[in-house]
């Protein structure tokens, strides 16, 4: 494992990214980005007693119980504030809650989602790239475009036309525009940056400005 030239501090926001092996697909269904999805919710947590895997194996009934008491009274590693799952790559926006939260949360996630996606599609082999990248974002400015950035990637990878993006499953996005609620997404601070809804809507389609600003967070994204 190489050396992290980031340091993952507390309190700090950061853009989070990596990707598959030689760039590779690491979905390959709708049920992967859905597990995906799922392993966010776990594992922010702090020492799940189980793993996600032993987890699913139990009923609705004993799931609710141990949700209750376990994971409500569980400290959280990390916010997760907005999140994008492409085919061969993802995007998430994390406030490190606990020392070193990021790190372990993103290698439990990981971890987990790639035992379950090479048992599932018989597959051996690392799936991710060794390391995850990561950026401080330093303003708030910086904040809500870097969050429009991760938003806009169906859009701009021409998975979905920028009318149908609302539609994007495998983001944070529908939970922004009030189409559905994901209890785990801390999206009230971003939010708060807008009037309304229909205001971040507006500057979620505003392609003028996203091109102008794309220029000034370039050293906060990255290449696919």
């Amino acid at each position: 494992m190489g050396y992290r030239k980031t340091i993952l501090a507390n309190e700090q926001i950061y853009h989070i990214y990596n990707r598959g092996v030689a760039r590779q697909n690491i979905f390959k269904e709708a049920r992967d980005y859905l597990r995906l999805v799922e392993l966010l919710d776990y594992y922010r947590f702090k020492k799940p007693p189980l793993r996600f895997s032993h987890f699913k194996r139990l009923n609705s009934v004993q799931k609710k119980e141990f949700w209750d008491k376990f994971m409500e009274k569980s400290q959280p590693l990390v916010e997760i504030l907005s999140f994008c799952f492409m085919p061969n790559h993802i995007h998430l926006l994390l406030k490190q809650v606990k020392e070193k939260g990021i790190s372990i949360f993103m290698a439990n996630t990981l971890n987990s989602f790639s035992r379950y996606f090479n048992t599932s599609h018989r597959r051996v082999g690392p799936l991710f790239q060794a390391n995850f990248k990561a950026v401080r974002i330093e303003s708030d400015e910086q904040l809500v475009h870097v969050n429009r950035y991760i938003h806009l990637n169906p859009v701009t990878s021409y998975l979905v036309e920028f009318k149908k993006l609302g539609d994007y499953r495998w983001s944070s996005l529908p939970h922004f525009l009030g189409l559905c609620s994901t209890g785990f997404i801390a999206s009230s601070y971003i939010l708060s940056h807008f009037k309304s809804g229909e205001g971040y809507r507006k500057f979620l389609l505003d392609q003028v400005d996203y091109q102008r600003k794309l220029q000034e967070i370039k050293h906060l994204i990255f290449d696919k």
